[in-house]
């Protein structure tokens, strides 16, 4: 999967061993606090694909880029400028690859902004998060059904015998492969379900679902990362951490929809649901 279709590391699940609703009462408390956060999603005003510009120049982004191969050219002047790159003002060109860290660790600074180098497919982009983006001070919250035993479902995971890739259509309107590595199959009022799975570099699944409340009393579509299935391929698919994708917070992400599938027929009145006031 695209990075846009991984949740925070937040959203995996996490600290086994204490009672479920109070694990998921702080769930949502670090879910809330990493959405919230400076560069959290909120944070990110433009996904400026650089075929759009190709004289290099991107409007409210300083600097001019240029694509080079497996590189991209950034060219700036320091005065005029002022982009920092690794802690030094930038004056002439450096050449940059995908960044992959964590937003705040971007070497590519702009005042409070940080500017992250993306690659999907071939194409080249850059990303501007601001902590004063208009999304983050309007922002009010997630409305969340607390936790409930019941969608806390038993199931197993089939993995493929190699890994899938299919073309989907993602939130910014555009066609792009989305890896799979296998199915996740539970039951559910007297019959047999299946949502299909990536296994994700930590060992969890991610998944990308809609059910029968999507773009009704939830968001179109949400993701799910069950925990690394057991050696037998047991895992739990726990519907109270359905989590809203971070095209959920802001227009410029490009997740990926749910792939053929992942359209469940029930309604999932679980989990994180919408936003407050969106």
């Amino acid at each position: 999967m695209s990075t846009d279709a991984h949740p925070t590391p937040e959203g995996a699940q996490s600290g086994r061993g204490r009672a479920p609703d109070a694990e998921w009462r702080s769930w949502h408390a670090r879910r809330l606090e990493t959405i919230t956060a400076p560069y959290g999603p909120l944070s990110l005003t433009g996904t400026h694909w650089l075929d759009d510009h190709p004289d290099g120049r991107i409007p409210g982004v300083p600097g001019v880029w240029v694509q080079d191969g497996a590189e991209i050219v950034l060219t700036a002047a320091a005065a005029a400028d002022g982009l920092t790159h690794d802690g030094e003002l930038l004056s002439g060109s450096v050449r940059l690859t995908a960044h992959h860290g964590p937003i705040p660790e971007s070497p590519l600074v702009h005042g409070d902004r940080r500017l992250v180098v993306l690659r999907r497919e071939g194409l080249w982009a850059v990303r501007d998060f601001d902590p004063h983006a208009a999304a983050r001070s309007a922002f009010q919250g997630i409305e969340a059904t607390p936790y409930d035993p019941r969608w806390a479902l038993p199931g197993r995971f089939c993995p493929y015998p190699e890994q899938l890739s299919v073309r989907v259509r993602s939130a910014d309107g555009r066609e792009r492969g989305l890896g799979l590595s296998g199915e996740v199959v539970f039951a559910y009022d007297g019959a047999e379900r299946t949502l299909r799975a990536v296994v994700e570099g930590d060992g969890s699944l991610g998944i990308v679902f809609a059910d029968a409340t999507s773009g009704d009393t939830s968001y179109r579509f949400r993701f799910l990362r069950p925990f690394a299935p057991a050696a037998d391929g047991t895992v739990t698919v726990d519907l109270n951490r359905a989590l809203l994708p971070p095209c959920a917070f802001a227009d410029h992400f490009i997740c990926p929809f749910p792939p053929p599938g992942n359209t469940l027929g029930f309604a999932v009145p679980a989990g994180e649901r919408r936003l407050i006031g969106g």
